[in-house]
């Protein structure tokens, strides 16, 4: 998985997800849950590589981020609770799906 399209492909094969483009900026399109409006995949360019920025249960965060150098904290975000992942090929595709619907289902319930 190396584009914003496979991503959003992706992303849109879960139950009722929408994309938004809420900055007025095409540079962003983040994957929303629509019952609750939450983001769960922030999807944008930057130092021109293609990344994704996806909620982590803290225990998690670490892990992720000592496995893989093309996982960091979450740009533009809350360090604790998102990631970013740089879609440059170092994270193996079935990975960037887990952490995709792991992100999802943690906002999924949320109010």
């Amino acid at each position: 998985m190396k584009t914003r399209q496979e991503v959003i492909d992706y992303c849109m094969t879960f139950e009722n997800v929408y994309t938004d483009a809420p900055f007025h900026d095409d540079n962003w399109i983040l994957l929303r849950y629509k019952p609750n409006k939450r983001a769960f995949a922030w999807t944008y360019e930057r130092n021109g590589q293609m990344c994704v920025n996806v909620k982590v249960d803290p225990q998690w965060r670490d892990f992720w981020r000592e496995l893989y150098i093309g996982v960091t904290p979450g740009y533009h975000q809350n360090k604790d609770h998102w990631n970013t992942i740089i879609l440059d090929g170092t994270v193996k595709e079935d990975d960037i799906k887990t952490m995709i619907a792991e992100s999802y289902e943690l906002i999924k319930n949320k109010r």
